[in-house]
Parts: structure tokens; sequence; C-alpha cells
């Protein structure tokens, strides 16, 4: 960021030296800091299944044992896919 003097500088001059200066460089920060989020993305008890390749057995035990952590919404349960995927980056092989 450069310095401005305010010594001598008029109002006008102040304010095209923020225009030209301060705003382009604050929104390259800003649009690097707040990027869009995504929205939450959440898969019913057979696609956790099919895309662990698990049986709901073992879905459900990992619900019990609190490996997975289970959303409801009335009578129907589900999963946030990102905690899925974060799950299995947790556990890949090294």
């Amino acid at each position: 960021m450069t310095t401005i003097q305010f010594i001598g500088t008029t109002p006008d001059d102040l304010i095209r030296e923020i225009k030209k200066e301060i705003i382009p460089e604050l929104k390259e920060q800003l649009k690097e800091q707040f990027q869009p989020k995504e929205p939450t993305s959440y898969l019913t008890r057979n696609e956790v299944c099919e895309l662990l390749h698990i049986d709901l057995s073992t879905l459900h035990r990992w619900r019990k044992d609190g490996t997975l952590i289970a959303y409801g919404l009335g009578n129907r349960i589900y999963f946030k896919r990102n905690e899925i995927e974060e799950l299995l980056n947790q556990n890949k092989l090294k």
C-alpha cells in the first residue's frame, strides 16, 4: 500500500488518490478473502452406502459410535457430503 501525504494535498487530490490506489487494492484483498460459499449438499443413507461401498448396518454403527454425524429432518436422515469427503481424506493411506 502506498503512503499518502496530507500536507499540501487538496481534498480533490486525496479523493483521486484513494480511488486510484487504495480502492482497487482493497477490492483485490477482499476478493481473495471472501469467496462465495457453496451450498451444503446432503446425502441420504442409501447414497452414503453407495458412495462408501458399505452396508446399512455399517452406516448405522458408524452413526452410533460418532464416526459419522447424521442430521434428521422429520423421519428422514441425511449426511453432509463435505463431512463424508473429509472423513475419507482423514483416513487416506499414505
